[in-house]
């Protein structure tokens, strides 16, 4: 029979019996799981200005349950609003944009609390600057770059995570700009088992020697999991190999074919159709993954937040400190057992006694962590309680998979002096790259500043632009030492756009800008570091660090 009692399960309501909460974020609560979605809805989002791109980002937050928004937009509902924005009706012209917009998004969920303030940012920023450090994050739609800086500095001092959106003609930009995010929780896609059959620990040893697959009956032959199978002929390949692991292909293959020897026969000398022997055979290399310390949890263990602690230190540095001292004692070289099995094919009672066994070494390895943590937080003279007991079992099972993403300030990447230009020269290997379009929008960005519009707008011609953009461009990359060609196609195309704002281009833009505000805020998943450009143009996207 097949187990069905390895992997995660979401705490959920007996069938029938389930919330209409659950019932509506269900597929969600799988994904980032009841703890995520608390986080989610204890979080109050600023969006500024309520653009087809601010709308569509606020579409996908209210939708899966944002505790509450608040839309910063003194602008007018005009004509071209509505022709590209689902979020205005006819109605609303002339009215505040941010108000017409709040009343529309509402409806797609009570749950949700949704603000607006009929002001500019560069309002609030002259007289009510405090005003944005009430927000868990900010997201800037559509902002000129001088508006863009001010409050990228304001956030960045306060410590406010700031994703910058942008939608220009048939070009999606976006800026995460974040002094240091971690994250226990990084999901990531092909994560290998953890079963230390390399690093077998006592209890796990104990339990595999109680096995005795020479004198068991048919039944219990035929369902017994295959991780003791492969321990069982792992032992065997090492007292005959002199203590060496298989390792390479032609090794794996010998070591595959002496379990394939085990195969019980019948009466005709065939071998009887054993399904656990086989699905040993096809684990081989799952099986085989060596017990070490991933790279970068290493980096992890040897950064300064994790090395020189502080009263300030927040608790994922605290915790991660805590597992370098397991590791360098009770753990013995290796991180705390992740206590989770695959399902396999096995009969229940020999499943679950083995999962118990993982489970049981995993608990006493998270007691192990739990003791240096409090030691830790007695001598930064912080309560034992600062750090809950869900905290420290979520990094304990998590603690291969950890991460921390740092971005560089805005002010930075725009500073003369601290202009990566080294790396934007190594991405313009191949001229049609997407960080010729970032260039681009700096170029345009120059325009506005010399123009106070953007190229193609109004009444204009398009190609009287056309020249006055080439030359902000070539200002732009002469004083920033770029000596890069840019085609001028691009220059066309852009002056072409008339700033322009397609529903098609925003509401991709406001899928991809609603997941990594999820992200920031539930401290899952991995956000893009640091900055991600959509072409219409060629359907592709890439992500930079500038």
């Amino acid at each position: 029979m097949r187990s069905a009692h390895g992997g995660e399960r979401v705490a959920m309501a007996e069938p029938g019996r389930a919330s209409m909460k659950e019932q509506r974020y269900d597929r969600q609560l799988r994904l980032w799981g009841d703890h995520g979605q608390e986080a989610l809805e204890s979080a109050h989002v600023c969006v500024i200005n309520a653009t087809a791109t601010g709308t569509e980002i606020l579409k996908n937050l209210v939708l899966p349950g944002i505790g509450s928004f608040t839309i910063v937009d003194g602008n007018r509902v005009s004509g071209e609003d509505v022709g590209n924005n689902f979020f205005l009706q006819k109605t609303h012209i002339g009215k505040n944009r941010a108000q017409s917009a709040t009343d529309l998004l509402q409806e797609l969920n009570n749950d949700v609390s949704g603000n607006y303030v009929e002001e500019s940012p560069e309002v609030l920023l002259d007289n009510n600057p405090s005003f944005f450090n009430r927000f868990n994050l900010v997201v800037a739609t559509q902002l000129p770059e001088s508006t863009l800086l001010r409050l990228a500095e304001l956030l960045w001092n306060s410590n406010i995570p700031l994703l910058v959106c942008r939608t220009y003609g048939l070009v999606g930009y976006m800026r995460v700009i974040i002094k240091e995010h971690t994250v226990v929780e990084s999901h990531p896609d092909n994560k290998l088992e953890d079963l230390r059959l390399d690093k077998q620990f006592p209890e796990l040893r104990e339990h595999i020697q109680s096995y005795d697959l020479d004198n068991m009956d048919r039944k219990d032959h035929s369902h017994t999991p295959w991780i003791v199978i492969v321990a069982k002929y792992l032992t065997k390949w090492l007292n005959e190999k002199n203590e060496q692991f298989p390792k390479s292909y032609k090794e794996k293959e010998a070591f595959r074919q002496l379990i394939r020897q085990g195969i019980l026969k019948n009466e005709n000398g065939a071998p009887e159709d054993e399904e656990n022997f086989e699905e040993a055979i096809k684990n081989v290399n799952t099986a085989l993954n060596t017990t070490e310390i991933p790279k970068g949890i290493e980096e992890i263990f040897n950064d300064d937040c994790c090395v020189k602690l502080t009263e300030q230190s927040p608790s994922f540095w605290i915790l991660a400190r805590a597992v370098k001292e397991f590791v360098a004692n009770e753990g013995q070289g290796s991180l705390p057992v992740r206590g989770t099995i695959p399902d396999m094919i096995a009969d229940s009672n020999k499943f679950i006694e083995l999962q118990n066994v993982y489970r049981e070494k995993a608990k006493k390895d998270i007691a192990a962590v739990g003791n240096h943590a409090a030691k830790l937080l007695q001598s930064l003279g912080k309560a034992p309680e600062s750090i809950s007991e869900r905290e420290l079992k979520l990094l304990c099972s998590n603690a291969a998979f950890l991460r921390v993403v740092r971005c560089r300030s805005l002010s930075e990447e725009y500073g003369l002096n601290t202009f990566n230009k080294d790396k934007i020269i190594s991405y313009m290997d191949n001229p049609d790259s997407e960080i010729v379009l970032y260039l681009m929008l700096r170029a345009v960005d120059r325009f506005y500043k010399q123009h106070g519009r953007y190229p193609g707008v109004y009444n204009y011609q398009v190609e009287d632009d056309i020249g006055k953009l080439k030359s902000c461009l070539a200002g732009f990359l002469q004083e920033h030492g770029l000596s890069v060609v840019v085609k001028d196609d691009y220059v066309q195309e852009f002056c072409r756009y008339g700033a322009a704002e397609p529903h098609a281009i925003a509401a991709l833009v406001g899928g991809a800008a609603a997941q990594e505000v999820i992200k920031v805020i539930t401290g899952q998943f991995v956000i893009f570091n640091n900055t991600y450009i959509y072409s219409g143009m060629s359907q592709t996207s890439a992500t930079f660090q500038l």
